[in-house]
């Protein structure tokens, strides 16, 4: 089978290089089409595809579009990396709330920031969603776009679509926690379930030992070596290990996005010391890097010369499988992945239909969601607030409503007060009205 691959958002800074060199690592032919709405940011990914194909001498036939209807028909596979107002956009999620004494280092998740990107990524992927079900309603559907929860359950609460939700959070804290055991990822196996990125790892074994022992005397150590020592509190994610000694469970994916969950403790972003989205995890230096990231490609795509070697390179974890995951879906491989599917009784302690991040099998119609184990009460705990803030955001976003979007912004926890949460509310809807349009 010739698989044709939909791209929507090829204008993703790394996402479709990386994207690409996974295709012609695993398919000797096929197709590929490249759409985002921004021409500039759809014609450097084209130019880096296009050369990167050549210089495998692959044979991939490549399409561009701005307009996805005119590429969907016929697709096998869609993947969506979608970020609506992208970089820009993104900066007044962090910045606005700044205003109001909050401090995010991330804000694509949760917090304000989370809740202002789900009102612009929510209706554009129920649109896009749509489209592929008129289009290629046999499609495999993967969305990379965060929220993660709001977008994957808006999709399907609103047009049934079965899409997929990949995050390499998972893999890269397994990885993360093979390196604190000094051992290599590949004798470790896991179990991780919770809301896109705070997925709690319940079981961590090596060589099919328990690892968990080991991993609370290491939780002790990292503790104590961030007190007083801000230089390196970062790195060590305190808070992650000191919440892995008291439920018994490690969050993913660390510190940076873990302690947006947890407002109560890190509302005006003092972070041990430091500022959350200053000088610990410093959110200016992620926009920046994503821009110089942006300029070089842009450089590389329009230069006479060969793409540097990098461009054919994979990191572990990068690109959340999702080649991997198409290949052992059409092989019936039965492989286990990490995915955000709805809960259909694998985990019997958080609601059902609810957007779960959990272990699945690859099958040949879809992945398979494993069922769980009882939780200790305390993980769906730290969940059952935010999944209802889900449903929040979700109704907030489809029906244009801005008492819906303040619930939201309440029952986030982060906002000081009711007059804060209006107030920020009314400022996003201001600054994104390009995005938004009206709301009531």
């Amino acid at each position: 089978m010739n698989e044709r691959v939909v791209l929507i958002g090829a204008g993703s800074v790394s996402f479709t290089r990386g994207l690409v060199a996974d295709l012609l690592d695993a398919w000797p032919k096929g197709e590929l089409a490249l759409v985002d709405i921004d021409p500039a940011a759809l014609e450097v990914a084209t130019n880096l595809a296009r050369k990167m194909i050549a210089a495998r001498g692959a044979g991939w036939k490549l399409e561009a579009s701005e307009d996805r209807r005119t590429v969907l028909k016929g697709a096998t596979a869609v993947i969506c990396t979608v970020g609506v107002g992208g970089r820009r956009a993104w900066e007044q999620d962090v910045f606005v709330p700044r205003k109001y004494g909050i401090f995010q280092p991330v804000g694509d998740s949760v917090g304000p920031g989370g809740s202002s990107r789900a009102l612009r990524m929510i209706p554009a992927m129920v649109d896009i969603a749509e489209d592929i079900l008129d289009l290629a309603p046999d499609a495999l559907f993967f969305n990379y776009g965060n929220p993660m929860a709001p977008v994957c359950r808006a999709i399907r609460k609103a047009t049934g679509a079965p899409v997929i939700g990949l995050c390499h959070g998972v893999n890269h804290t397994a990885h993360y926690l093979a390196h604190a055991l000094g051992v290599s990822a590949a004798r470790c196996t896991y179990n991780a379930v919770g809301m896109n990125h705070l997925t709690w790892f319940t079981e961590f074994r090596v060589d099919g030992a328990d690892a968990m022992p080991r991993l609370r005397e290491i939780a002790a150590q990292r503790v104590s070596e961030a007190k007083g020592n801000p230089a390196a509190v970062a790195e060590l994610s305190p808070f992650s290990w000191q919440l892995f000694l008291l439920f018994g469970a490690f969050p993913a994916v660390l510190d940076r996005h873990v302690v947006e969950f947890f407002p109560q403790f890190f509302r005006d972003g003092n972070y041990y010391g430091l500022t959350l989205g200053v000088d610990a995890f410093s959110f200016e230096e992620t926009i920046a890097a994503g821009d110089r990231e942006f300029a070089a490609m842009q450089k590389d795509a329009s230069s006479p010369d060969p793409l540097p070697g990098q461009y054919h390179a994979r990191g572990n974890g990068e690109h959340e499988q999702v080649v991997s995951i198409i290949s052992s879906m059409r092989e019936d491989s039965r492989w286990v992945y990490s995915a955000n599917l709805p809960n259909m009784g694998q985990v019997a302690d958080l609601p059902a239909g609810a957007i779960i991040e959990s272990p699945a099998i690859a099958t040949t119609r879809t992945l398979l969601p494993v069922v769980q184990p009882r939780l200790n009460p305390g993980i769906p705990g730290t969940l059952a607030t935010r999944l209802l803030w889900v449903e929040t955001i979700i109704d907030a976003a489809l029906e244009r409503k801005r008492d819906l979007f303040i619930q939201a912004l309440v029952l986030d926890g982060f906002a000081a007060s009711l007059d804060d949460a209006a107030a920020m509310a009314d400022e996003f809807l201001r600054v994104h009205a390009p995005y938004l349009g009206d709301f009531d």
